[in-house]
């Protein structure tokens, strides 16, 4: 990529996918893990809302990582791709268990392996569901199910729901109810602040290579507006920033720049 040579940079400071370890810890992120933090001492269902772009799922990521698998089995699925019956199946099979031809058997088995796996082998089973907004009311009816442990007298799991703002629409019907009560934490994912995007690629740069302010104060309020602090907005449009600046032989990123990129990728 000719725009890397021309800043200096060993690789493209803002890919869709950045190591855990060097992520940017903004003010959102920071919120969000204190809230997991609490749900891991309490159990039970955690909420994470955020607009696309956010996020929600790097975070989740981070956090999931950052977990002792001694203490704690990981299960992640992103619901938009599964029917019930494949969820049923795939978290039997998560579990440890062989999915049986009954449903009802398949859900009796998911609750005795989370059962034994918590009290006997002394493990928090940890079920992330991804794209819950996109999950149908059959999946929601089946969580309902299998989260009713001893008639609910308490929470040998973790639950987290991650999902667009549309889940609140969804968990508002009144057929959700019983699961819309045992939500323990609830966190709705904010983007960067604008004085976080200044330091946000001030960071990505640093790790490239690049110890230029090659973006103007200009430049960062406009990325800003333009992207709402959406990371992966801000990614897309500070990658095509540094490609038409290269073009135009310019060392540094204006605010004209950033609208001419952001034109360019019709945002």
């Amino acid at each position: 990529m000719q725009f890397l040579q021309f800043f200096g940079l060993k690789f493209n400071p803002f890919p869709k996918e950045v190591p855990i370890e060097h992520l940017f810890a903004s003010s959102a992120g920071t919120e969000l893990r204190s809230r997991l933090e609490y749900l891991e001492a309490t159990r039970g269902i955690g909420l994470v809302i955020g607009e696309p772009g956010v996020g929600k799922t790097t975070a989740l990521r981070a956090y999931l990582k950052g977990l002792n698998p001694a203490s704690y089995h990981i299960c992640y699925f992103a619901l938009s791709t599964l029917n019930v019956r494949e969820f049923l199946n795939g978290l039997a099979v998560e579990l440890g268990e062989a999915p049986a031809f009954q449903r009802v058997r398949t859900i009796h088995l998911i609750q005795q392996a989370i059962q034994a796996m918590f009290h006997e082998r002394k493990t928090t089973p940890v079920i992330v569901l991804d794209e819950m907004h996109l999950a149908s009311n059959a999946v929601f009816n089946e969580l309902r199910l299998i989260l009713n442990f001893e008639m609910d007298s308490h929470n040998p799991y973790i639950l987290i729901l991650a999902a667009q703002p549309p889940i609140r629409t969804i968990l508002n019907l009144n057929s959700h109810l019983p699961l819309r009560q045992r939500i323990a934490v609830s966190c709705a994912l904010q983007g960067l602040q604008e004085a976080e995007v200044d330091n946000y690629l001030s960071t990505r740069l640093a790790f490239a290579g690049s110890s230029d302010r090659i973006f103007q104060t200009e430049s960062i309020s406009a990325i800003y507006s333009i992207s709402s602090g959406l990371p992966r907005v801000v990614n897309s449009l500070a990658t095509n920033c540094l490609i038409y600046a290269c073009q135009q032989g310019e060392r540094y990123v204006d605010e004209e720049c950033v609208y001419q990129a952001a034109n360019e990728l019709k945002i």
